[in-house]
């Protein structure tokens, strides 16, 4: 089996095409209700260097592993585009990937995570409901072509903070 990184590391401009294929590799299965791809590496780049929010990358030898975006939005972090190579799904990849964006939105004062997913992705409910996330609300699928009715479910989860628990002990101490 292939190496995989042992860190995660910001993505850059470079990495918008190798970015752009993980991404439409791992959503390849909505190809069943969308039209086209996920995304581009025209979307990607300027995500990366839009300045509002970052993705984090997971390498492996021969290429990346796994990816996600993250964003800073007032009072909560938000992620999307969660993405790991289809070979490696199964292997707690984008478990390791949530957990560092919650990480990371916590650190810049966020009090609860939050992501959006499509409706006929029921799996992916499960998946996340298992990490803690609840349903929050519903948006309109509106910003692409559809083959099937579709809506957004809106999922949210509080971040409990470890570090102010750790700090409220040692002052105490």
């Amino acid at each position: 089996m292939e190496h995989l990184a042992i860190s995660v590391r910001r993505a850059t401009p470079a990495d918008a095409e190798a970015l752009a294929q993980l991404v439409n590799d791992a959503y390849a299965i909505e190809k069943t209700f969308l039209d086209g791809d996920r995304t581009s590496a025209d979307e990607i780049a300027e995500m990366v260097s839009g300045g509002r929010g970052a993705f984090l990358v997971l390498e492996m030898a021969g290429g990346l592993a796994a990816a996600v975006y993250v964003e800073a939005r007032g009072h909560a972090g938000y992620f999307g585009m969660l993405s790991v190579r289809p070979g490696l799904q199964g292997m707690g990849l984008g478990k390791r990937l949530v957990r560092i964006a919650e990480a990371l939105a916590e650190a810049t004062g966020a009090r609860e995570m939050t992501l959006r997913i499509v409706s006929l992705r029921e799996e992916l409910g499960r998946w996340y409901r298992s990490l803690g996330y609840r349903e929050v609300g519903t948006t309109p699928f509106d910003h692409r072509a559809l083959k099937r009715p579709a809506h957004f479910v809106d999922m949210a989860k509080d971040l409990c903070s470890v570090a102010v628990g750790a700090e409220a002990r040692l002052g105490a101490a």
